[in-house]
């Protein structure tokens, strides 16, 4: 009874007292479909990922989208912050795609990994993009004691793509490109070899990369589409790009406190726009370091 009862509030709440499901922010009723129950929705007949079909007439891949279509749905709190953090980030991705020529699905590929939060992995993978250590040095990032450019979202975004890149040239296809993301280009050339097929729908692969496509797939129709599951925050609520000025420094920082008063801000600011900035000083560069400070600190 306790579980009936505490289900019927929770859906209650939901409907009517939380902010994202204001009418506000000029959007029609009519446009909108409140989350009365998980049950009453639908996987959508068609998904795509960079173009390219999902194919779920495929009973094994319907149940695959399923299950992260409703295991996502299940969890508003974090629909919630994905979409807020994509005001933040989604500019910066898709300015850089359009420098390699990277379709913009791919930035649902960064909500999969981390979403959209500098976070470690156990396999100590780090950042918005997840780059492990010896991966992020192959692609030109440094990782060492005083610098970890996993965290420095413009450099690791390029590493990303060039990432991809190179695993479509590879593969001939961004679903096996998301793969390779995924598992490494020797442990996906090895299954493709195996099982002599290069169709993601044909390979048995290893649960992570398996349930991968999907993810990303269900993540870009519920972000794109969160009006109609129910979401509809106000653009005023949408985290906005930091307003930021970049300091080319060449020298040693003994004391990254004192630099940023200097620099006319605080530590704060400094460590929160630098999360690649591991510690409190920073060592005399090879090449100019590019510090982000804040045009306006409101």
């Amino acid at each position: 009874m306790w579980r009936v009862f505490l289900g019927g509030l929770f859906l209650i709440f939901f409907q009517n007292d939380w902010g994202f499901l204001s009418s506000k922010d000029n959007v029609l009723k009519e446009d909108i479909s409140p989350f009365v129950s998980i049950s009453q929705l639908k996987l959508p007949k068609h998904l795509d990922f960079c173009g390219e079909a999902l194919e779920l007439d495929n009973p094994i891949m319907q149940e695959r989208a399923e299950r992260e279509f409703f295991i996502n749905l299940q969890s508003p709190g974090q629909i919630i912050l994905y979409l807020k953090r994509s005001g933040r980030y989604f500019p910066i991705f898709d300015s850089i795609f359009k420098k390699y020529n990277i379709p913009e699905d791919i930035k649902y590929l960064a909500v999969a990994e981390s979403g959209l939060q500098n976070v470690m992995s156990p396999k100590q993978a780090y950042g918005i993009w997840q780059f492990i250590p010896t991966t992020a040095k192959e692609y030109n990032l440094q990782v060492d004691e005083y610098v970890d450019e996993r965290l420095n979202i413009y450099k690791s975004t390029e590493a990303a793509c060039k990432y991809l890149q190179r695993a479509y040239e590879v593969y001939g296809s961004w679903t096996l490109a998301a793969c390779a993301y995924n598992m490494g280009f020797s442990n996906l050339s090895n299954n493709i070899d195996f099982q002599n097929t290069r169709n993601f729908y044909e390979l048995f692969l290893n649960e992570e990369t398996s349930r991968y496509i999907f993810r990303i797939a269900i993540l870009k129709e519920i972000l794109k589409n969160h009006r109609k599951y129910g979401f509809n925050i106000p653009t005023t609520e949408i985290y906005k790009p930091f307003k930021t000025k970049q300091v080319i420094w060449s020298e040693e920082i003994p004391n990254l406190a004192v630099w940023a008063k200097a620099q006319g801000t605080s530590y704060l600011w400094v460590k929160v726009l630098n999360p690649w900035i591991l510690k409190r000083s920073l060592p005399k560069p090879k090449t100019p370091y590019v510090i982000d400070i804040p045009v306006d600190e409101k």
